[in-house]
């Protein structure tokens, strides 16, 4: 079986789920191209900042909810519905390759997930499975998870992170459309060495002077490291390199899909 790609998005604001722009249509270009090149996955992987917990939790349900884990946005928000099934044998399967990590469906598919998928693969039909982002693991750690889940991709199955290069609620700048030379230097810099595979940059994020600023928690962050370990030695396509609202990046890597 053709191995399946790997993505990063930057998802940015739950309102991208309403938003037909360059952005949302590049997602649908993307979910279109790989079903044309590879087939439709068996299921998608998804690996979400917003399910950040201490340890490794994958769902089970043959029905995971929707959850809209965000406050204060217009009703038509609250009214989007996207409701892909389970898979359990991607579950086991990860239960198999993640000895540490143990079943949880107290969460759901969240606004990190279903706020972009709704635009790469609009019909739900392909089944989604959530692993949460360990918050209380090295970012080499989680580099390794990636490693580890990455013969995932030889079985059909889509492994899918969703975060932000940059995010930093505190300094948005409501009036700006791109980036701040903050929020710029520091995308350049990880996306410079993504396109070299220069990973221990990306691990060492932190020693960034901008660091502090770009990624002032890891839960945005951190997706992108286990996206780099399953797609390790491969050159990305980059797409999306845009920042906006001044501290928020749209930046995302797609592994094995050289278009």
């Amino acid at each position: 079986m053709t191995k399946m790609p790997v993505i990063f998005t930057g998802h940015g604001s739950p309102m991208i789920a309403l938003e037909k722009n360059d952005l949302t249509r590049t997602f649908h270009d993307l979910g279109k191209e790989i079903i044309d090149t590879f087939g439709r996955p068996k299921a998608i992987l998804s690996l979400s900042a917003h399910w950040f917990t201490r340890g490794n939790h994958v769902q089970s349900s043959p029905f995971p909810r929707q959850i809209f884990d965000m406050y204060g946005f217009p009703k038509e928000l609250y009214e989007v519905k996207y409701e892909p099934k389970g898979f359990h044998p991607l579950t086991e399967r990860v239960l198999s390759l993640l000895p540490s990590a143990d079943i949880n469906d107290d969460w759901g598919i969240d606004h990190g997930s279903w706020t972009v998928l709704t635009h790469f693969f609009p019909d739900a039909s392909i089944p989604v499975v959530q692993l949460s982002i360990d918050g209380k693991i090295s970012p080499k750690a989680s580099y390794d998870i990636g490693k580890a889940l990455s013969p995932l991709r030889e079985e059909g199955y889509l492994i899918f992170g969703s975060g932000n290069i940059v995010h930093n609620l505190y300094k948005v700048e409501w009036n700006n459309e791109g980036g701040s030379p903050a929020a710029d230097r520091f995308d350049a810099f990880i996306t410079e060495a993504v396109k070299k595979r220069d990973d221990e940059k990306v691990i060492n994020y932190e020693d960034h002077d901008d660091a502090a600023y770009a990624a002032p928690t890891a839960d945005h962050f951190l997706p992108l490291l286990y996206t780099l370990g399953a797609a390790e030695g491969e050159k990305p396509l980059v797409f999306n390199q845009v920042r906006n609202l001044g501290s928020i990046s749209m930046t995302g890597y797609a592994f094995g899909l050289n278009s």
